[in-house]
């Protein structure tokens, strides 16, 4: 009983939350497909492996990927896909543990925060999308 009001908004507070998360996803997917030049730099310097396949797989996940999240689209399984690709860019981007001084203590915060988005995502994949979503129309 004491819950019921959370109950009886379920659906608009998954809403809420799937755009939410996805807010990060897509702005930063939008800025590295249209600075696609630079965004293949970025992962040149930063040592990603294939730099241009690995620009476009982040372009995929973020923005396309974070769109069909935001509308409900296979959310289950491209919510899980999105979390294991968020900890593979914690790996590859945020390794706090080579590092020293202030670089060492921004990048643990980025890993942290990108295992908390983890979460998030992987909550969405186990409640699914709730009903403003294409997944159930």
């Amino acid at each position: 009983m004491r819950y019921t009001l959370f109950e009886n908004q379920k659906d608009a507070g998954i809403l809420v939350a799937r755009i939410l998360l996805m807010v990060l996803f897509v702005m930063f997917g939008w800025s590295k497909l249209t600075g696609f030049s630079g965004t293949v730099a970025y992962m040149t310097s930063s040592g990603a492996p294939i730099p241009e396949l690995s620009a476009i797989i982040a372009v995929v996940m973020e923005f396309v990927v974070g769109i069909a999240l935001v509308v409900g689209f296979y959310t289950r399984p491209l919510a899980l896909l999105l979390g294991i690709y968020t900890l593979a860019t914690a790996i590859i981007g945020h390794h706090y543990w080579n590092m020293t001084g202030a670089m060492q203590y921004e990048n643990m915060i980025n890993f942290y925060k990108n295992l908390s988005i983890m979460g998030g995502l992987f909550l969405l994949c186990v409640t699914g999308p709730g009903k403003y979503s294409l997944d159930r129309r």
